[in-house]
This record gives structure tokens, C-alpha cells and sequence, in this order.
């Protein structure tokens, strides 16, 4: 009796963390929005790199003593923190969508495994994968 609770337990314990691990993303770009974004799911903006490192380093010098001191400058500067923040999660991001084989956006993903493209209304994506789901043999 006591080992049936225990494994009771144990299997709920498991069935719980793994519904807790599972995670809807919608991977996006500001040219197309998440309206109304639901609570617990994670939205990753896909953004344009080169325009964001662009401000962060304007014209370093061809001398790379003074480009040094160029750069080192920038990053006393009060801002930098910040854009350094968001650039790394844009970096994240992209690399995110790419160990996932996004390919293309918007795309809704649930589980780290199955992708739904072409919206990012999570239900209305929620509504497409159960109806592929259905049509499966």
C-alpha cells in the first residue's frame, strides 16, 4: 500500500513538472504584433541585429588603439547596460528560433517541438494544431 502511494505519487509529481516545463512561444517581428499576449506565453521578437549594434558603436576608429578607447568610452556611457541587455536578448532570440528550424514568422510554438505558422493569435494556432491533430490517422 505504501509503495502503490508512493509511485502515486512520484507519477503525478513527473506528469505535473512536465506539463509545467511545456512552453507555448510565439516568435515574431514588430511587423507583425502579438495583439493581446496571454499570460505564460513567452514572446520572442525577432529583431533586425545589425540595427541594433549600429547605435552602439556609430564610427570606431581604423586605429585599433583609438577604436579601443572608443569602445571603452561607450561602455561608461549610462545607456549601455541597457542596450547591451537588449541586444543579448535579441541575439537569444534569434538563436532560439534557429535551434527550433523556424522558418519563417510569425510562428506559434508549443513544446519546443510543433510549430504553427503564419499567426500569432496563440488560440487561433491552439485551434489549427488540434484540427491537424484530428485529420492524423
Amino acid at each position: 500500500m505504501r509503495l502503490r502511494t508512493h509511485l502515486s505519487f512520484m507519477l503525478t509529481t513527473v506528469l505535473m513538472t512536465s506539463t509545467a516545463m511545456a512552453q507555448t512561444v510565439v516568435y515574431t517581428t514588430p511587423q507583425y504584433p502579438v495583439a493581446e499576449p496571454q499570460s505564460g506565453v513567452l514572446v520572442q521578437i525577432l529583431e533586425n541585429i545589425h540595427s541594433l549594434e549600429q547605435p552602439l558603436f556609430p564610427v570606431l576608429s581604423d586605429n585599433p588603439v583609438v577604436a579601443e578607447q572608443q569602445a571603452k568610452q561607450r561602455m561608461q556611457q549610462p545607456d549601455w547596460q541597457a542596450q547591451e541587455a537588449h541586444l543579448s536578448r535579441a541575439y537569444q532570440a534569434l538563436l532560439d528560433a534557429r535551434m527550433l528550424n523556424i522558418a519563417k514568422v510569425p510562428a506559434v510554438v508549443f513544446d519546443d517541438k510543433l510549430v504553427v505558422y503564419g499567426t500569432t493569435d496563440v488560440a487561433l494556432a491552439r485551434q489549427k494544431l488540434e484540427a491537424w491533430r484530428g485529420q492524423r490517422p
